[in-house]
Formats: C-alpha cells, structure tokens, sequence
C-alpha cells in the first residue's frame, strides 16, 4: 500500500485545514485509512479514522479531536480527508495517514510521509 498525504501547511488559532491522502494499492489488503499525528516531543497520536470497505464510511475519533475533526472519503478518487476546525496550539503535529486492516487503526499496514501542521498567530 502506498500513502501520499498533503495540505499541511500555517493556520491561525481558530481556523482550519484540510488534509488530504491518496491511497493506492490492494483494497483487499486494508480496510480502513486513519490519521496519526506527532508534536515534538510526544508520543504519535491517532487522530481518527474511516472504513473504506464498508457501504457507511464509519468513522471513530480520538476525544482530543472530537467535535472538531471531521475524516470522509472518496473511494472513487482513492482519497481520504481529515477537516479539522477549531484548530488549537496543541494541534500542531506533524500528520500521517496509514492504512490499517481494522477500523480502530490498530493493526497498522502502513505509513504516508507525513505533512506538517502549524498552527500559530
């Protein structure tokens, strides 16, 4: 599986942004895509994640996101985003976005390279 993540870049405090990652590879080999984030210093953190084999694209959400991040999908662009308002100081990260087999992303196929959040005035 092949993971391309992008959008990252500077955001106010308050504001939003949209990330973005295009998958490629066997759907028979994932089911579901998530995104992790890691701020200097901290252990990475899953953000969400979002069933692309199911017909209701479920989603799920780590608390320190909730009501703020919003993951959907295109399957026919092969491309899942994560749409994060609200953005707080302690949203800056660097994001991946992975593949996983399960729907809690905890069972881990693989990795995008990351794009950076910064959020700041």
């Amino acid at each position: 599986v092949q993971l391309q993540a992008s959008g990252g870049g500077l955001a106010q405090p308050g504001g939003s942004l949209t990330l973005s990652c295009v998958h490629s590879g066997s759907t028979y080999d994932f089911n579901a895509i998530g995104w992790f984030r890691q701020a200097p210093g901290k252990e990475r953190e899953r953000v969400g994640c979002i069933s692309i084999s199911s017909s209701d694209g479920r989603t799920n959400y780590a608390d320190s996101v909730k009501g703020r991040a919003t993951i959907s999908r295109d399957n026919a662009k092969n491309t899942v985003y994560l749409r994060m308002n609200n953005l707080k100081p302690e949203d800056m990260a660097v994001y991946y976005c992975v593949a996983s087999i399960d729907i809690q992303c905890r069972v881990i196929k693989g990795w995008g390279q990351g794009t950076q959040v910064t959020v700041s005035s």
